[in-house]
């Protein structure tokens, strides 16, 4: 696109939607100079963002057409820079590269005498760099396509050594990228932790056997943890030290695309979690210290460490450092065929704090002031221009907690672009309400006021559990509800537990409020959906290099004499059920009834009415539920059928006709039976 065609030319239609924006107008605008700027200076200087995001064509190693090599490396800090390998029996120095200027260093190795490439497929590589005072170093080149951790007998140390990847056979995809789901059900997965057995699991068995058990559950898209190369496994992914190599514990990067194919066959959506907000401290196997000073690609000083993560942050202002990142998510799309993208740590990079105890009070002043980072705001929104420039149907999620105003509106209105944030505050009040009060104690109002309290056209991801609650030394929902009773009451042979029984009941009712209520797509976790009884804990020393809790158990959701088949059965009826009526392609609902006392919620949306009663112990007979349109509605899913685990209460076969008079709001009425911990779908019938 034209930089010209970028201008703010529907900053009115923003100001509409929130007219609580009309003070920051110029600074609205100011931001969006900065991102016209750049892409001016992307367009004088390479011709365009297309060019200027494809560096991984240029940087790095390349085999050309007569297999001479070309070697690239940005590193302004070097005074020399050589490559060395089992090639050349490591003997750096006869393999200089030549300083082109600017920081840019350029090798070119021509073919052996018998033709063949001078450097084979996995040959063991490494970059040398001379500092400026006159040491020697080894590092990997930041644009390493496969790197390896040498097996532990080998007694090599543990940081990964790079190897070329050149094979003769490459994976050829059969199944093209994926349209953006009308309604988008996420299904957030690690494939390290997706196998019962205890070892890291890989790329082809989550082809295999878990990508199918995802579609079976109604879920569209999925979004994939630690595939960006981290050296800790325990880190989730989130310390990145190879941002162009496709994590090796899994397999090879082959294997990886044959798994997003897997996945397009089936119709999934594949959303990569990218990590851009800061990158791992490591040096010999990390970006950090690339040409030997603290710089390069991070900010000099304080400015370029996060003090809570303990690692390095980039500078977005520097041009070199726009070309890498840009040309990570081209990458990731291009090579890979990764349909979207989900952006780790924003509210870090928003914010000069890194959002380090801010309490985001949701005053503006607090989103248009200095601590507003306008370079970290101005490289998200050249990402999600390319992105959607390059792929239409591409999706862009922000993991967001500070509510940042304009963050999913379009750059022409003056935003920065992404489709969807998180709704982080949606899991932190589970948490809140779970820990520390009682059923009878809950607040209606409050859990309502949070599941709806989000921007107007701003959309947002609603997820009821965060994967960080399933790491050890936390809980997820299932555990706080039932814990160690989960050992010992889960069997449908044991005996009855009112433990379980309500454990299973809120289970099921606080992922359907959330699914429902809380935003235009939904999140889950692996494992999650069935309320897997164990936490994650990656091997480490603490845990003697366990596997143990680093896996999924699978077999207890497939084994009916256990209960957890009923929250499994009951998350794949939501799912079949959004995907039928599509409230979450439709507009925010219409709360009609929040009652302290009845603890009853009821809301429409989609054309679909939900009818919530959270009380512990009291039911309800002909309860009256307001409906604007009239007509007779059917039962569509009920939290209560024992198929769900539930008691079967609810007549399914009942119609609910309405009464044409006015009641809560709504022009109609019908009347209800809504037994206690029990949530009830229903739609129109035909």
């Amino acid at each position: 696109m034209d930089p010209m065609q970028v201008e703010v030319k529907d900053i009115d239609k923003l100001l509409q939607l929130d007219a609580y924006l009309k003070p920051f107008e110029r600074e609205i605008r100011r931001r969006h100079g900065c991102v016209k700027g750049w892409l001016d200076r992307i367009k004088e200087v390479e011709g365009g963002l297309d060019q200027f995001s494809r560096a991984y064509s240029y940087y790095g190693l390349h085999f050309e057409p007569d297999n001479s090599v070309v070697a690239r490396e940005w590193a302004p800090g070097a005074t020399q820079v050589y490559l060395t390998g089992d090639f050349n029996n490591w003997q750096w120095e006869q393999h200089p590269y030549k300083n082109l200027g600017y920081g840019k260093w350029e090798l070119k190795l021509p073919p052996n005498s018998d033709g063949t490439p001078p450097i084979k497929h996995l040959s063991e590589i490494k970059v040398i760099i001379r500092t400026k005072s006159g040491q020697l170093v080894d590092r990997l080149s930041p644009w390493a396509k496969y790197v390896l951790q040498p097996p532990k007998e080998a007694n090599q140390g543990t940081n990964y050594k790079q190897y070329v990847w050149n094979p003769d056979q490459t994976y050829k995809f059969q199944f093209p990228k994926q349209p953006r789901p009308k309604s988008l059900r996420i299904y957030e997965c690690h494939v390290g932790i997706a196998t019962e057995k205890y070892e890291v699991g890989n790329y082809d068995n989550f082809a295999e056997n878990i990508i199918p058990r995802i579609v079976k559950q109604g879920y569209n898209a999925i979004q994939v943890m630690a595939i960006m190369e981290h050296a800790y496994y325990a880190s989730f992914g989130y310390q990145v030290t190879s941002f162009y190599a496709a994590s090796s514990r899994y397999g090879t990067p082959e294997q990886l695309k044959h798994m997003v194919d897997v996945a397009h066959k089936h119709g999934v959506y594949v959303l990569l979690d990218v990590v851009h907000s800061h990158a791992s401290k490591n040096v010999q196997d990390g970006l950090n210290q690339f040409d030997g000073t603290d710089a390069c690609f991070f900010h000099s000083g304080p400015r370029g460490e996060h003090t809570l993560w303990d690692s390095r942050l980039f500078n977005y202002l520097e041009y070199e450092v726009l070309r890498f990142l840009l040309s990570n998510l081209r990458w990731w799309s291009d090579e890979y065929n990764f349909d979207g993208f989900r952006f780790d740590g924003v509210t870090s990079m928003l914010y000069h704090s890194r959002g380090i105890g801010e309490g985001f009070s949701g005053d503006y002043n607090e989103y248009f002031g200095l601590n507003v980072d306008t370079d970290a705001l101005v490289y998200l929104a050249l990402a999600n221009h390319m992105l959607h420039e390059q792929n239409p149907e591409a999706i862009t999620i922000a993991e967001d907690v500070s509510g940042m105003p304009t963050l999913c509106r379009p750059i022409s209105e003056g935003g920065v672009g992404f489709d969807y944030r998180l709704g982080m505050a949606i899991p932190d009040k589970w948490i809140e309400i779970l820990k520390g009060k009682r059923d009878e104690d809950w607040n209606i109002g409050n859990i309502v006021h949070t599941l709806t309290n989000r921007r107007w056209k701003e959309n947002t991801v609603a997820y009821a559990e965060s994967h960080d609650q399933a790491l050890v030394g936390d809980k997820t929902i299932a555990f706080w509800l039932m814990d160690k009773e989960m050992y010992t009451h889960m069997s449908m042979l044991s005996e009855p537990s009112l433990i379980i029984d309500r454990g299973i009941a809120l289970h099921k009712m606080i992922r359907l409020i959330t699914h429902a209520l809380g935003g235009e797509a939904y999140l889950n976790f692996m494992g999650n959906e069935f309320g897997h009884p164990e936490w994650l804990d990656f091997p480490r020393v603490g845990n003697n290099d366990s596997y143990h809790y680093a896996r999924r158990q699978w077999n207890l959701v497939d084994d009916p004499l256990l209960k957890y088949k009923f929250l499994n059965e009951f998350d794949k009826a939501m799912n079949l059920t959004e995907e039928k009526y599509g409230w979450l392609r439709s507009d925010p609902a219409y709360v009609s009834w929040k009652h302290e006392g009845d603890k009853v919620i009821a809301f429409e949306r989609g054309g679909v009415l939900f009818v919530f009663n959270f009380h512990p112990t009291q039911s309800f007979t002909d309860y009256r539920v307001g409906v604007e349109v009239p007509g007779n509605y059917k039962i569509v899913l009920s939290s209560d059928d024992s198929l769900f685990g539930g008691y079967n209460r609810v007549d399914k076969n009942c119609s609910h006709l309405t009464n044409p008079e006015g009641y809560a709001g709504r022009r109609n009425f019908i009347q209800v039976y809504t037994p206690s911990r029990t949530a009830v779908v229903y739609a129109k019938a035909d």
